[in-house]
């Protein structure tokens, strides 16, 4: 199973993708999608077309089967928040024209989940990532994050896999 992982910003979305075979996680490919402001705040479309250009060409070539998204991250500027908010609107949106199902996951789920801390660091995360993922080079903190979230869902599909099949098996 191939998993997209996307990590939303407005200026830079991070995006990762791993293949999962049972429990071995391997590196496919990872980058940032950049979309530069300008001096004109009225160009948020124009980014945001940007933005949904470069993730529908990342899908298109590496044809995940899943995706997991990040929640968005409320902070005390409102302004930041919904433009982090419509981004965030653009991760989910690609992957659904897909036809991909979407996990979504908390910030702390993400680490919890790859580190064993809900509040680990930018570091700390980056380092799990690369001993997940034996010899990756990642492209930056934003890739480093959308592998992080590749690898939570690869872990969450698999856990409510084994769920299932207990299920049946108790059942059966």
């Amino acid at each position: 199973m191939r998993v997209i992982g996307i990590d939303p910003g407005l200026r830079n979305l991070g995006w990762g993708v791993i293949d999962v075979a049972g429990s071995r996680l391997t590196h496919v490919a990872n980058g940032i999608c950049h979309s530069a402001p300008s001096d004109n705040d009225g160009d948020l479309a124009l980014r945001l077309v940007s933005l949904h250009s470069q993730l529908t060409d990342v899908l298109r070539t590496y044809a995940p089967d899943t995706a997991a998204v990040e929640h968005t991250f409320v902070n005390k500027d409102a302004v930041a928040t919904l433009k982090l908010g419509q981004a965030r609107g653009i991760a989910l949106l690609v992957p659904g024209q897909f036809g991909l199902t979407v996990g979504e996951y908390a910030p702390n789920a993400v680490k919890k989940t790859v580190v064993g801390v809900g509040h680990a660091a930018k570091q700390q995360v980056d380092h799990m990532v690369r001993l997940h993922l034996p010899g990756v080079t990642i492209n930056g903190p934003d890739a480093a994050d959308a592998l992080a979230i590749a690898i939570c869902h690869a872990h969450h599909m698999q856990s409510a896999g084994r769920l299932q099949a207990a299920l049946k098996r108790a059942a059966g």
